[in-house]
């Protein structure tokens, strides 16, 4: 007797928690970070009195770090000074603005007064204005990861506008680099973006 075996069903896609809390003053959202403290779990971002808490999900961390492994490979093999910050807290109290990246990073040594480049995750629709949060935080560089295109936010005269290419790592193919995001194996991601990496003759 022959017997078949179905197939596993795919793993429903995950969604992010989201909450916007309305007319929360500024020393309300730093009583919150304070409360917070250095538990992850929740990132909050903060426009003109409107708070957002989102809590994100497995998919979109795995995105996240995927793409961030994939960017530090590319770093470390051109030689590039490239130094990590994760989700660190960015904020102005003057803008009223204030968020945390899914992911930042540094293009000189030491410790930096704010990042030179930050990067999202758009994974589930609605929520805050992130890139008018970043305009008043003066971030030069901004990529939104956006059903699996990567979009360059370059900052001039204090507006965004949409490029092609990053200014900070202008050589860096980001066409190719989305192309090798693939959550459910990062390792193997990283191990074949590298090979894309090498001279030929290697």
């Amino acid at each position: 007797m022959l017997t078949t075996m179905a197939a596993a069903p795919a793993a429903a896609r995950t969604e992010d928690q989201r909450v916007l809390l309305h007319d929360v003053s500024w020393a309300d959202f730093e009583l919150i970070l304070q409360i917070r403290g250095d538990h992850g779990g929740v990132r909050l971002a903060y426009l003109n009195g409107v708070l957002e808490l989102m809590s994100p999900s497995v998919d979109h961390e795995g995105v996240k770090k995927t793409l961030a492994r994939l960017l530090e490979a590319y770093a470390e093999q051109r030689g590039l000074c490239f130094n990590g910050f994760g989700s660190w807290t960015l904020k102005r109290a003057t803008r009223a603005r204030a968020l945390e990246p899914d992911e930042c990073y540094s293009l000189t040594a030491g410790r930096p007064s704010q990042p030179d480049l930050a990067i999202e995750v758009v994974w589930t629709s609605g929520g805050i204005d992130k890139l008018e949060i970043y305009r008043g935080l003066s971030i030069g560089d901004v990529w939104f990861w956006r059903e699996g295109v990567i979009e360059v936010h370059v900052l001039v005269d204090d507006r965004y506008e949409r490029r092609e290419r990053s200014v900070l790592l202008p050589d860096l193919d980001l066409v190719e680099l989305a192309r090798h995001i693939d959550p459910q194996n990062q390792t193997e991601s990283v191990r074949r973006y590298r090979q894309t990496l090498r001279p030929a003759s290697a």
